[in-house]
């Protein structure tokens, strides 16, 4: 004969004297303050696990310096102060030159038979020996030039009398010169170039 299995009662639900006695007990209860009820709420939702952060989208060696790049700011291009408009000779003072009274002409170049190479240097040079001479006028002789016809170099003996002017008018040049103007006739006419020597002030490269 087998021994019967023990079989397990079922737990009954709460009888009507449980409940009364259940309503007695949580009636003398205190509740929690609110205050402290409220910091039990914001411990429990403290404890809540963040989501974990998403991983930065990787950048490529050659963007990454693409974007430095962006964020460099570049320094401003100074700008040269512009240059002062070419002053020629006041009429007074182009008179009494003319009638040698007063101004005179300092030093002059004269540059016939030279290439267009030579007159440069020699001009640039003879410029900056006035301006340390401390001369005020100067004569720059080009020549007038032959009609081509009548000269078998064709026109380019006419040439300086074209480009001088043109250099005369260069920043590099305007360091020495405050302006130029074509002669009286008697110093050359249109074959020479009356040009104002700017003044050095100092040693510094200050020149008015």
């Amino acid at each position: 004969m087998s021994a019967d299995k023990p079989t397990r009662k079922r737990r009954k639900g709460l009888s009507d004297e449980d409940r009364a006695l259940w309503k007695k007990v949580t009636a003398t209860l205190t509740p929690l303050h609110p205050a402290k009820q409220r910091f039990d709420e914001a411990l429990n939702e403290a404890a809540v696990e963040p989501e974990p952060l998403k991983p930065a989208p990787l950048i490529s060696a050659k963007e990454k310096k693409k974007q430095q790049l962006n964020t460099v700011s570049l320094p401003k291009a100074t700008q040269k102060p512009a240059l002062p408009p070419l002053s020629p000779l006041a009429k007074r003072d182009r008179r009494r030159l003319v009638r040698g009274r007063g101004k005179t002409i300092d030093a002059r170049i004269d540059l016939h038979g030279m290439t267009q190479h030579q007159a440069h240097d020699r001009l640039r040079g003879f410029l900056h020996h006035s301006q340390v001479s401390g001369y005020a006028l100067v004569l720059v002789i080009t020549g007038k030039g032959t009609a081509p016809d009548a000269s078998p170099y064709g026109d380019m003996r006419g040439v300086l009398r074209r480009v001088v002017p043109q250099w005369l008018s260069l920043p590099d040049f305007r360091n020495y010169v405050v302006g130029f103007e074509q002669a009286h006739p008697s110093h050359g006419g249109e074959g020479a170039l009356y040009v104002r020597i700017r003044r050095r002030k100092g040693f510094g490269g200050d020149y008015s």
